[in-house]
């Protein structure tokens, strides 16, 4: 009887035993796991921030540079257009237009795991505003290569090659010129929208996640 009883608290025991190591085991994989899904959470949010930070940072010095270049601009096809209305016959310059925008940027950016961890919201706007540096890039090299073509070769040539002198208006060829400086002016307006309208977006999504 004695022996049975040892024998039937020998086994509760042990099972009791094997119970609590059982237990221990499953709260050190799920520490660890917990432990672990924090630190990537962590490492996430962080990355997050950092990729947030950078575009902000970009934004802002683009958005004061963009401010100076536009008033710049303004003036020059504001100039242009008075002379040019009132029949000075204002001399055509090469244009040129130099920017550092490579759009690799943006999708290594992507690719590097931005569109897991952006608010769709953001990635709309980033997407967005995207859109109008290519499309304004685009449309202002193809006035640059009319320029390379039809200005640049002829620098040299009398101011009467490139205006009618019995009306004083450019030829027609030339027509693109105040329409270049135009389209510079409006591709500085819309790029400062649309980068104003990120920054918020962006400043709104850091804000959420502090």
């Amino acid at each position: 009887m004695m022996s049975r009883t040892t024998e039937k608290r020998s086994r509760f025991m042990h099972f009791g035993g094997w119970l609590a190591e059982l237990i221990l085991v499953f709260v050190g994989v799920y520490g660890a796991f917990w432990l672990s899904n924090y630190q990537q959470h962590q490492q996430d949010a962080e990355r997050h921030d950092r990729i947030l930070a950078s575009i902000e940072q970009t934004l802002r010095k683009g958005i004061e540079s963009g401010k100076l270049n536009r008033a710049n601009e303004e003036r020059q096809a504001a100039e242009f257009r008075r002379a040019l209305d009132a029949g000075e016959m204002p001399t055509l310059r090469p244009f040129v237009f130099i920017t550092d925008y490579s759009p690799g940027d943006f999708a290594t950016m992507l690719q590097s795991g931005g569109i897991q961890l952006l608010d769709l919201q953001t990635l709309t706007a980033l997407r967005n505003d995207e859109s109008v540096i290519r499309w304004g890039l685009s449309r202002l090299a193809r006035y640059q290569k009319l320029s390379d073509e039809l200005i640049v070769p002829n620098l040299d040539q009398d101011i009467s090659f490139f205006y009618d002198p019995a009306t004083k208006k450019l030829r027609k060829r030339f027509e693109i010129y105040p329409e270049a400086l135009q389209a510079t002016v409006k591709f500085a307006n819309e790029l400062e929208r649309t980068h104003t309208e990120l920054l918020k977006r962006i400043q709104a999504e850091r804000q959420q996640n502090r």
